[in-house]
């Protein structure tokens, strides 16, 4: 089955989907081995961990879209990628649109800050016009190809302009395609309350981001508030950098890594992961003998 059509059957059925942020193929095949139905790639992520920049809008459609291929083509469960602000204007998104698509992720999310955006948890935001915003939700539907790749309207207007005016968008992104509507950085439960009672037919998605606005509900909680989609945008990210950095330290410390032995992947571990004897047969079928 295709990714994009997996997302729609999940998003029309009756649990939440919880999608742990990805910001390399091997976080996503872990996130896949675990047992998750999606996964998420975050443009935070993504500049982090490939750059090593801050989520401040440096990282190009080109380096974001690079990632999602190599992201997409590691698993077989779908994959959500940030999109940004579509990196530029309506006719920036047709082609953004076009590039994840063949990148093979199931669906994107497009916010409704100006360029250049900042993380949607930072102070000092700033949003586009709604009928700007609107038009890109637009275009974005006008340039898929597949009609169930997924398009999700993220709306940033909470912190500059308040909740009414994230709820007055939201519904405009609604009307003009979206098939996902997420209120981002809303900074109590009972915001979210609210915002999800404002819609009634289309999935919501909550960004459960560490360190950030918004409460840290339990996935079961958000459901019976009413949305659909939780991402966990760059928490395995942490954990791995928390980790490697308390390696390395006991790593100068002693001068060798006996001692995370026990807290490592072993070498058949890593090979299941990333499929090593699947490649192997490939080479006994394929390869000289000799």
């Amino acid at each position: 089955m295709k990714a994009t059509r997996r997302l729609r059957q999940l998003l029309a059925g009756d649990g939440i989907v919880m999608a742990p942020g990805a910001h390399d193929a091997l976080a996503a095949q872990l996130i896949q081995q675990a047992g998750f139905n999606a996964a998420y790639l975050s443009g935070m992520g993504v500049a982090n961990a490939l750059a090593g920049l801050p989520d401040i809008g440096m990282i190009t459609m080109t380096e974001q879209v690079m990632m999602a291929r190599y992201v997409a083509k590691a698993v077989s469960i779908p994959v959500i990628s940030d999109a940004d602000t579509g990196y530029g204007n309506a006719v920036n998104v047709m082609r953004a649109i076009q590039e994840f698509e063949t990148a093979g992720v199931a669906g994107v999310h497009l916010e409704d800050q100006v360029f250049p955006k900042r993380c949607g948890h930072e102070t000092g935001k700033q949003v586009v016009s709604m009928e700007e915003a609107a038009g890109k939700i637009r275009a974005a539907c006008a340039a898929r190809q597949d009609p169930d790749f997924v398009i999700i309207a993220r709306v940033d207007a909470r912190a500059p302009l308040g909740l009414d005016e994230a709820v007055k968008r939201g519904k405009a992104y609604r009307d003009a395609g979206a098939d996902v509507v997420f209120p981002e950085a809303l900074e109590s439960r009972e915001e979210f309350a609210a915002f999800a009672k404002a819609f009634k037919g289309i999935p919501l998605l909550a960004n459960m981001v560490d360190f950030g606005k918004s409460p840290l509900l339990n996935a079961e909680e958000y459901r019976e508030l009413g949305y659909k989609l939780v991402i966990y945008p760059t928490s395995c990210m942490r954990v791995m950098a928390k980790a490697a950095g308390e390696f390395l330290a006991e790593l100068k410390r002693t001068g060798t890594q006996k001692s995370f032995l026990n807290k490592m992947r072993n070498r058949e571990e890593i090979y299941e992961l990333v499929r090593f004897k699947a490649f192997k047969e490939v080479e006994r079928s394929y390869l000289p003998k000799s």
